[in-house]
C-alpha cells in the first residue's frame, strides 16, 4: 500500500449515485461541476458515505488488491458465521491472491467451491456470511464484488443479532458499517 487512492469527479460518473449523491459531493467540495482533480476515496467517505465511496472504488485504477482486502476484511468479520468450511477456504485464497501468492485459477476455483455452500442465499447469518466470502472471491468486478461483500457481512451483523430486538439488529448493522467504513480509511487512504 502506498500512498491514498485517488479518483476524479469526471472519472466516478456523478449521476450513478443514488439520492443526489453527486450533489452533495460537488458541494461539500464547493464546486459547480465535475473536473479532473485529483480525489480521495476518504474524501467522498467523508462527504457521502461508505455506499458512495464504494462506487466510487471503479475508478481507481489498479486498486484491486486493496479492493480485495477489503472485501476479505468485511467477510472476515462475520466468519464466526460461516457454517460450511469452503467460504473460509475462499476467503483464504482472496487474501492470498490480493498478497500475490494465489494464481486466477485458484482464486476461480475457491469462487465456484464457496458458490456450492448450501446455505448461501439464504435469509440466514450464516447465509450472508456465505455470500460474503463468495463476493471477496469474484475475479472479475471485485470493487461490485467489495460492496455485496459489505452489504452481506453488514446483513450477518445485524442477523447474528437477531432475537435481541430492533434495536439490537439495528445496533449491530450501523456497528458494522462504521467499522467498515473505518478500515475503508485504513486501506484507501494511504
Amino acid at each position: 500500500m502506498s500512498g491514498p487512492v485517488c479518483v476524479t469527479l469526471n472519472t466516478i460518473n456523478l449521476g450513478r449515485m443514488p439520492a443526489g449523491g453527486g450533489a452533495k459531493l460537488l458541494a461539500y467540495l464547493g464546486k459547480t461541476r465535475p473536473d479532473d482533480e485529483p480525489l480521495p476515496l476518504v474524501t467522498i467517505l467523508d462527504s457521502n458515505g461508505l455506499e458512495d465511496a464504494l462506487g466510487a472504488v471503479r475508478a481507481g485504477k489498479g486498486e484491486d488488491a486493496r479492493i480485495r482486502r477489503f472485501a476479505v476484511w468485511c467477510a472476515r468479520q462475520v466468519q464466526h458465521l460461516m457454517t460450511d468450511p469452503r467460504s473460509v477456504a475462499a476467503l483464504d485464497v482472496a487474501e492470498r491472491y490480493a498478497e500475490g501468492l494465489a494464481t486466477d485459477a485458484e482464486l476461480r476455483a475457491a469462487e465456484q467451491a464457496a458458490w456450492r455452500v448450501p446455505d448461501i442465499h439464504e435469509t440466514t447469518a450464516a447465509g450472508a456470511a456465505a455470500d460474503a466470502a463468495i463476493w471477496a472471491a469474484v475475479p472479475e468486478g471485485i470493487w461490485a464484488g467489495a460492496g455485496v461483500a459489505v452489504w452481506a457481512a453488514s446483513v450477518a451483523a445485524r442477523r447474528d443479532a437477531a432475537g435481541g430486538g430492533d434495536a439490537a439488529e439495528d445496533a449491530a448493522l450501523e456497528a458494522a458499517r462504521a467499522a467498515q467504513a473505518v478500515e475503508f480509511r485504513r486501506l484507501f487512504g494511504g
